[in-house]
């Protein structure tokens, strides 16, 4: 009789110890449950259409990455199968993607049936978590909202006059100063110009489209948290598109596992950067207040997740390719010093022997008709963003014959491009800044054989402004400064995956002060 107490403690001790754990077994076999219904569907997946089920060399060089063998990059691969193809166009079926570097084929997608080849529904897909409702992630009518305030506000000689202001600022204060203390350390302190670029582009952008100054251009501070998730989205996002199969990632996705965990982790801290400075813009004063494009759009958007798509797509758009294009531009110049002597004698013919940042040099920069041809130039070879892809609505077929069927991704490649001796004759692959001058003036191509800022009626918007801060930036630095690249060279980059053309490892540099520069004057 002794023993019943103690059975029945042990017994109730039992129970309550299969109640605790029944809501954690139950969750075990919900998990198990859903991961075998998961499988089982991708299994039938699988079988109706496998990964490797098209055995064309394309494709399988694709899937087992033996492009890779021969080369660093697989723009590289795509240029060169594109420089094989006597249509310059080539079909990944595994990716269901066509891509093609024939401006008439461009010229085809970006104007003559453009309503055919919008953004569509698995591209914004891709990229949803990141850019959400953003202008480069969006068609029809939210696009079209987005394009027109932009414009606008873009086109304004207020808003330009106020960027102009903003970038003289940059250079003058931050960007030449600490170039000029590089060039003081030893031999000459190495910078990562990458690096130095992209917080000069990310100073100015949120200068002129949010108002606010985050002084990233000061290298004492470490690169924040936010700039990193925001770097980490960019290339999580980009590798979806690289995944033979979409639903691989959305499954990912869904379990929250791998790369999809990082994305989300990532995506969560450029959401609250994002509402930072939606936060202190209205603590500024919002939309009553302010020069920037974030005041403008605050006047007609009360929707704070619509505020922060716009938000993170000025900060992509502002950041990474113009700090990209300048990257690659003094990259390519550490290769040619003969192109930088004769960036230095135009701008003295130009604007004199003053080395002052003054109102007068900004106005002088649409006269440097050399400037503007290198940087051409150096994007025609290094385009900022590699390629851009569209989803067929319906079927078509391209002007080289080429079937589409609905719902293809069909990709032009402005990489490739610029390496296509059918496009750009039989020095395409030199760096010369000749071949935009007629008469020493510079005369653009069609915006179809060179797409660096798209055409038809999705051109860049910002253009003007990017190219405004970019001569200002080439101007400054080359008249004042030497820069070597270090270990790196123009001739065999490596690229960082991502949304925008990255350099893998940045671009160590040393900097030299150039001696006959006299300093800098007074403020604007």
């Amino acid at each position: 009789m002794a023993a019943e107490p103690g059975a029945l403690a042990l017994h109730e001790a039992a129970r309550a110890l299969a109640a605790s754990v029944q809501p954690q077994v139950a969750a075990v076999l919900f998990v198990s449950a859903a991961c075998t219904v998961a499988l089982a569907a991708l299994l039938a997946v699988l079988r109706l259409r496998p990964p490797w089920w098209c055995a064309c060399p394309v494709c399988e060089a694709y899937l087992t990455a033996s492009w890779a063998g021969e080369f660093d990059n697989l723009c590289d691969w795509y240029a060169h199968l594109l420089r094989a193809s006597p249509a310059q166009t080539v079909h990944v079926h595994v990716l269901r993607n066509v891509l093609t570097a024939n401006p008439a084929t461009v010229d085809h997608m970006l104007r003559g049936r453009f309503d055919n080849y919008p953004k569509g529904a698995p591209f914004s897909a891709i990229l949803a978590d990141f850019l959400g409702r953003g202008i480069f992630n969006v068609d029809g009518d939210a696009w079209l909202f987005q394009r027109k305030l932009a414009a606008a506000e873009l086109a304004s000689p207020a808003l330009r006059a106020f960027a102009v202001r903003v970038v003289a600022s940059e250079l003058r204060s931050r960007l030449i100063p600490l170039l000029h203390s590089a060039s003081r350390e030893g031999r000459g302190r190495v910078l990562d110009l990458q690096d130095v670029f992209r917080r000069f582009a990310f100073d100015c952008i949120c200068k002129i489209s949010f108002g606010l100054d985050p002084g990233c251009l000061e290298l004492s501070m470490p690169v924040s948290s936010f700039e990193n998730a925001f770097d980490v989205a960019s290339t999580l996002s980009a590798r979806r598109a690289t995944v033979p199969m979409q639903v691989i990632w959305r499954l990912k996705r869904f379990f929250n596992l791998g790369d999809e965990r990082k994305l989300r982790d990532a995506v969560r801290l450029v959401d609250r950067l994002a509402e930072e400075v939606i936060r202190q813009r209205r603590k500024l004063g919002g939309a009553a207040s302010g020069s920037d494009l974030l005041s403008r759009f605050m006047g007609s958007i009360n929707d704070d997740k619509y505020l922060r798509d716009i938000v993170v797509s000025f900060m992509l758009a502002g950041r990474d390719t113009v700090a990209s294009a300048l990257t690659a531009f003094f990259l390519l110049l550490s290769d040619h010093p003969e192109v930088a002597a004769a960036i230095r004698d135009e701008v003295v013919r130009v604007a004199g022997d003053d080395d002052r940042l003054t109102a007068s040099t900004f106005n002088k920069l649409k006269d440097m008709h050399y400037v503007h041809a290198a940087l051409y130039e150096s994007m025609r070879l290094f385009p900022p963003v590699q390629f851009d892809s569209k989803f067929a609505a319906g079927d078509d077929k391209l002007p080289d014959g080429t079937a589409v069927a609905k719902g293809t991704r069909v990709t032009y490649h402005a990489y490739a491009m610029g390496r296509m001796e059918s496009v750009w004759g039989p020095d395409c692959g030199e760096f010369r800044p000749e071949r935009w001058l007629r008469g020493g003036r510079f005369v653009p191509e069609s915006p179809y054989r060179y797409p660096v800022f798209q055409g038809g009626a999705r051109v860049c918007i910002g253009k003007e402004l990017a190219l405004m801060e970019m001569k200002a930036v080439i101007v400054a630095v080359v008249r004042s400064f030497d820069v070597e690249a270090i270990e790196r060279s123009s001739r065999r980059p490596r690229f960082a995956p991502g949304l925008t053309a990255t350099f893998a490892g940045g671009v160590p540099v040393r900097v030299r002060r150039r001696a006959r520069v006299r300093g800098h004057g007074p403020p604007i």
